[in-house]
């Protein structure tokens, strides 16, 4: 078996681009970015005087192929509107978690999600050959819940007590996963919706 190469590479599907995150994103991601709404259900909150810090960090992790980060640009008007990731990379395994996801509130509920989401999927499937991928958000988040679920991912169960937010609040984890089998199935669900936008 042959382990693959796991990282970012420029991917464009339904009027959406994912490009490698490079030092010249920072800009218009810190834009992007700005408004705290954004950040209140993950780990990290980059709003404000947080960025520079989340974004080093990522370029970091990128850099050393430790995760491979995307930033999300809106084809239409040229605009970066977030960011995604593949992270908990366990290449041997052929298994990765798509996460690390914010959007800009311009994106929220347009094609921008479930486009990122697909041209993730498809590449994780078709082009690496992956057997599993993992999907994972705060259970109190329902808006990101219902929008895994669209994806025809399966929840899991729900790991408690999971993590400490920047507000201290700790945080209950629900699991969700797609794996190579069920691709099929949930390809043709996002292009039907995909067709819709």
């Amino acid at each position: 078996m042959t382990t693959p190469d796991i990282r970012a590479v420029p991917l464009t599907a339904f009027g959406v681009a994912l490009e490698p995150l490079a030092e010249t994103h920072r800009a218009g991601l810190a834009a992007a970015g700005a408004d705290p709404v954004i950040w209140r259900y993950l780990p990290y909150d980059s709003s404000a005087g947080g960025f520079d810090r989340w974004f080093d960090m990522s370029l970091k992790l990128e850099q050393a192929h430790r995760e491979s980060i995307w930033v999300v640009r809106r084809l239409g008007d040229d605009k970066i509107v977030g960011s995604t990731r593949y992270l908990n990379i366990a290449a041997h395994d052929l298994r990765v978690e798509i996460g690390g996801t914010w959007y800009a509130p311009s994106a929220w509920a347009s094609a921008i999600n479930p486009a990122c989401k697909f041209m993730l999927l498809a590449h994780g499937f078709e082009t690496l050959g992956l057997n599993r991928i993992e999907l994972k958000t705060d259970a109190r988040n329902l808006r990101s819940q219902a929008a895994i679920a669209k994806l025809g991912a399966t929840r899991e169960g729900v790991f408690r007590r999971h993590m400490v937010l920047p507000d201290g609040h700790v945080r209950d984890t629900v699991y969700f996963s797609i794996i190579r089998e069920e691709w099929p199935a949930a390809k043709s669900r996002l292009q039907e919706r995909l067709a819709s936008f």
